[in-house]
């Protein structure tokens, strides 16, 4: 009778700087929102700054669904097996960042632009890849939280924090 040697997998929190680094090491994530009443997820690029995340699109499903549910959830991962990956979570609210809105949500703009570019130089210019994506919003990251599973060694070392922000609405203190 054949034997399985596969070890138990250990599932822990993880750590806000791990959080962190993982949302800075990638640029595709899924974003979930509330489309007429029903949960809908759409992989989007972005750009992780502070508090915020930032992306941008083209006129549609995902714009249209935030002038009434403005609160979503962002998720990034690294999967390297069944049992070894590790999973980011924000929640946060959606702000649209309007070209001729006021003088601190253009300022936002150009902050989410500036963002935006040190990912993809070409970002709302001639040469610009994705030149339909002309719509720039930011989630403000009212919660992050993070999960890994990794293989069980034996008796592990690795602390095992929870990452959360504490909620707090967002202000032009925080950049927006």
């Amino acid at each position: 009778m054949p034997t399985h040697n596969t070890k138990r997998p250990a599932f822990s929190p993880m750590s806000e700087r791990e959080c962190e680094e993982l949302l800075q090491r990638n640029h595709v994530g899924r974003l979930c929102f509330i489309n007429k009443g029903q949960p809908d997820v759409e992989p989007v690029h972005y750009v992780r700054v502070d508090d915020w995340i930032f992306l941008r699109s083209a006129m549609g499903t995902k714009i249209e669904a935030f002038a009434h549910h403005p609160y979503v959830a962002f998720e990034i991962d690294e999967i390297r097996d069944t049992f070894e990956w590790r999973s980011v979570v924000a929640r946060g609210t959606i702000y649209v960042l309007p070209r001729d809105g006021p003088r601190t949500e253009h300022e936002a703009l150009e902050r989410a632009v500036r963002a935006l570019r040190s990912f993809v130089p070409e970002t709302l210019t001639d040469d610009d890849p994705t030149p339909a994506r002309q719509i720039v919003y930011g989630i403000h990251v009212d919660r992050l939280t993070g999960r890994m599973a990794e293989p069980d060694l034996g008796s592990s070392t690795r602390p095992r924090l929870s990452a959360s922000r504490a909620e707090r609405p967002p202000s032009a203190a925080d950049g927006f």
